[in-house]
């Protein structure tokens, strides 16, 4: 037995053993070193809960709602527009004036040679032919006046190729005169202004239409562009 005991303590069996020894103090130490701090290591302590008490809790008051702010219509936020008229002074209307009456003088006194005649065909002894006549041809001796029969504006002074030297006056109502056979130098130019009664030229012979007649004036009137009778409108 000692004899065991020697061989293995003497060889290598020394130290194995002296590793088992190592191995079993190590967990020694660590078995009393956690195995203690888990023993000091105080049981964790159930919270006692509060004994409950009956107690009067009010309810809450419920809040008030704001009341809705009306809404502001676009008449009520844009500001009122007011148009201030001017007011113009009164003044008295003005006066109606009354028109002058329209003053018609014949244009020359004499005989009538050629009457008036639109509605039937009459013989030209000039032209030898029948056709109608515009006007009255006023038998005159050469250089007698010839007055303007109403107050106007004279509209043109021409040599007409067939009823000669002529002039046009144009009167209010739409009227216009006409003039022809005259001298070759009416004392009138146009555009001018003429009274009743001026004298507006002189009879002459330079109507080739009508040169087989006499010396006379050709006068004819016509209201809105239509031959009327001479007679009618000397007598308005």
């Amino acid at each position: 037995m000692e004899n065991k005991l020697k061989s293995v303590l003497s060889g290598a069996g020394f130290y194995v053993l002296l590793g088992v020894c190592l191995v079993l103090a190590a967990v020694s130490g660590c078995y009393l070193l956690f195995g203690q701090s888990q023993e000091e290591e105080p049981a964790p302590q159930k919270a006692v809960s509060a004994p409950t008490q009956d107690l009067y809790v009010p309810a809450p008051k419920p809040e008030p709602k704001p009341e809705p702010e009306p809404e502001e219509t676009a008449e009520a936020s844009a500001p009122a527009v007011v148009e201030i008229v001017p007011t113009m002074p009164e003044t008295d209307p003005a006066p109606v004036m009354a028109e002058p009456p329209r003053l018609v003088v014949e244009p020359l006194k004499g005989e009538v040679l050629a009457a008036f005649s639109m509605d039937q065909l009459v013989y030209s002894p000039t032209l030898a032919d029948w056709r109608t006549h515009d006007g009255v041809d006023i038998s005159a001796k050469p250089g007698a006046t010839v007055l303007a029969a109403s107050a106007g504006t004279v509209t043109s002074v021409e040599d007409h190729p067939l009823m000669g030297t002529t002039v046009v006056i144009e009167h209010q109502g739409g009227y216009t005169t006409t003039y022809s056979n005259l001298q070759g130098k009416p004392t009138v130019s146009p555009g001018e202004l003429v009274t009743a009664g001026q004298i507006i030229g002189a009879v002459g012979t330079t109507a080739a239409a009508e040169a087989a007649q006499s010396p006379h004036l050709h006068f004819s009137v016509a209201l809105d562009g239509e031959a009327v009778d001479p007679n009618e409108f000397l007598k308005g």
